[in-house]
């Protein structure tokens, strides 16, 4: 008893939502078995706080003596689960027997009188302070039905109201078929039924209207986000899952996760955190689902992970791929709240299904060196320029005098987005800072090895020193990073053990040891940049001041890397002082 009483549930309120679910059960029970069973039904649930006192009143089929020590009495035997077997009803909702326990959380004393259908001239009470003993006594007979009291403990007492009972039922009966009132409420706190289910012979709702409807419906569920659309959810041939979904209006990056679907079966909520159910990339939406199919755990606070559940994991992938599709043709106002909200998370969300890419692959904007820009805005000449490194490198210092924008490679997905776009759409991506990616911006060329010799003397500071012809002329030289030995060596570094665990870093080596690491610094020098052009000149013919024009380019190298973070490499005021140097110089010749 104690474990099942004080340690099934989360939290000891479930408590009031078993006892709404019994007396649902009880009605569901009678309708079936009463012939004569008036139409409509009601629970409510009466507050007294002064008193410390609950009550859960319902029209049921209540319970016969036998039926009370068989069924309330007797641990994990339900009278529900009998009748759902001989019936397959999709109504009922308790299984395991089990709810009432949770009343001897909440109260110190448990009343129950009931009067059965079967027998209406007879009245039952039932009373007990721990679940463990208790006595049964003939009482006046009342209306068929039944009415549980529960005299609180003091560290409940709080909940004896009825602004209390209404907060806490409801969210839990929100979608419960049966109406739920509050104290002498003439109105249910269940009376608006949910968007998805449409009244047979209703009126069709005009589109507008319909879409107002839903996000009220959402506003009530979503926490901490206002909803900016709603997708819906229908029942298919795979899964039975009705519901509705939502795009929160909450700026997000990639990796925020602020899922939240509340889950209902048979009507009532049995999981408000059921966020496993919606696909990871999908960090910006809310829901509310209900379902016959899925399968709670026994405290009904969790869900069985069988082939209901999967089947509803794909339901509301899907429902979340075509709803977003359809905000994007129908609701372009709504699609461009979501792309600026959501812009970076897209980014990842279109890499996990092509349908996705295709909506997305013209909407996203690409992080660059010149804001954010759609894709289309970063081709030049078919090709698409990527930075893989950090921002402040030669990257930025090269594009910002091509007057050209470069993706930031170190932002969320933008990398195997612009792959796969490219797989797609045609054209070259070049990865800067890779082999690979220099070779497409430099064109390599050679100087003879007594040439190479002499400028690596006077320009170098550790780097390979490469020929090359590249745009623009007016920048003789840069220092490019190897971005994939730079990885290589973070990763197979010591601290990398203690951040990764033991399978991931085996496949990174794995990797990483494919990578050539013995360069990790190059000087390109544009043979097409005059100054250059003159420096090599003045070099054969043996011209006196070379080597202290060398000496200015050696600076410049040092100045335009300072900013980045081959800058520590260097020695910044030493150039410096050069170029006063050969500025005194040049002014006294």
């Amino acid at each position: 008893m104690t474990v099942l009483g004080q340690h099934l549930y989360s939290t000891p309120v479930v408590a009031l939502r078993e006892l709404v679910q019994n007396a649902h059960d009880s009605i569901v029970r009678r309708r079936m078995e009463d012939p004569a069973v008036p139409e409509q039904h009601l629970i409510r649930v009466e507050g007294d706080l002064a008193a410390g006192i609950v009550r859960v009143v319902d029209s049921g089929a209540g319970l016969t003596d036998q039926e009370i020590h068989r069924y309330l009495a007797t641990v994990g035997v339900g009278y529900t689960r009998k009748l759902r077997e001989e019936t397959q009803s999709d109504e009922l909702i308790g299984m395991f027997g089990l709810g009432f326990l949770s009343a001897f959380v909440l109260a110190s004393k448990v009343t129950v009188t009931t009067t059965s259908w079967q027998t209406p001239g007879l009245g039952w009470c039932y009373q007990s302070s721990n679940g463990e003993q208790y006595t049964l006594t003939p009482a006046e007979p009342r209306p068929v039905g039944t009415v549980v009291e529960l005299v609180l403990r003091d560290s409940y007492r709080n909940l004896g109201g009825n602004g209390m009972l209404a907060k806490i039922l409801r969210r839990y009966c929100a979608l419960l078929h049966v109406p739920v009132y509050i104290g002498q409420d003439d109105e249910a706190l269940n009376g608006e039924a949910p968007p998805w289910r449409q009244a047979q012979g209703a009126v069709v709702e005009h589109t507008v209207q319909a879409r107002r409807k839903a996000l009220a419906f959402a506003t009530r569920f979503e926490e901490r986000f206002e909803p900016l659309c709603t997708l819906p959810i229908s029942a298919g041939p795979d899964s039975d899952v009705r519901g509705l979904l939502w795009v929160q209006d909450g700026a997000t990056y990639g990796t925020s996760d602020n899922r939240n679907l509340s889950v209902f079966v048979r009507g009532m909520l049995l999981d408000d955190d059921a966020r496993d159910l919606l696909p990871a990339w999908a960090g910006f939406i809310g829901g509310v689902i209900e379902s016959n199919r899925l399968t709670p755990t026994a405290s009904r606070e969790d869900l069985q992970r069988d082939d209901a559940y999967h089947a509803a994991q794909s339901a509301l992938t899907e429902a979340l791929i075509d709803g977003l599709a359809q905000v994007a043709r129908q609701q372009p106002e709504a699609w461009r709240r979501v792309l600026s909200r959501h812009n970076e998370a897209l980014l990842g969300a279109a890499l996990c299904d092509p349908r996705l890419f295709d909506l997305l692959a013209e909407s996203v904007r690409i992080p660059t060196s010149q804001g954010d820009l759609s894709v289309r805005s970063l081709l030049d000449k078919g090709r698409i320029h990527i930075n893989m490194g950090s921002p402040g490198g030669f990257e930025d210092m090269l594009f910002r005098a091509l007057h050209m924008p470069v993706a930031r490679g170190d932002r969320y997905a933008v990398v195997p987005f612009l792959r796969e776009w490219v797989s797609r759409h045609g054209g070259v991506l070049i990865e800067l800072g890779t082999e690979h990616g220099n070779r497409k911006l430099f064109s390599e060329d050679s100087l003879p090895a007594n040439e190479l010799d002499w400028l690596n003397q006077v320009l170098g500071n550790g780097e390979k020193l490469v020929p090359a012809r590249f745009e623009p002329t007016a920048l003789p030289l840069v220092v490019v990073h190897d971005r994939e030995a730079e990885l290589k060596r973070r990763l197979e570094a010591d601290e990398a053990d203690k951040r990764i665990s033991v399978a991931a870093l085996q496949l990174v080596r794995a990797f990483t040891a494919q990578l050539d690491d013995s360069v990790t610094r190059r000087l390109y020098l544009n043979l097409d940049n005059p100054a250059v052009t003159q420096l090599l000149q003045a070099y054969r013919q043996g011209h006196p001041q070379a080597e202290e024009a060398a000496g200015l380019l050696q600076a410049l190298k040092v100045i335009l890397a300072s900013g980045a973070e081959q800058g520590g490499q260097l020695d910044l005021n030493a150039a410096l002082g050069r170029v006063n140097r050969i500025f005194s110089l040049l002014l006294s010749a």
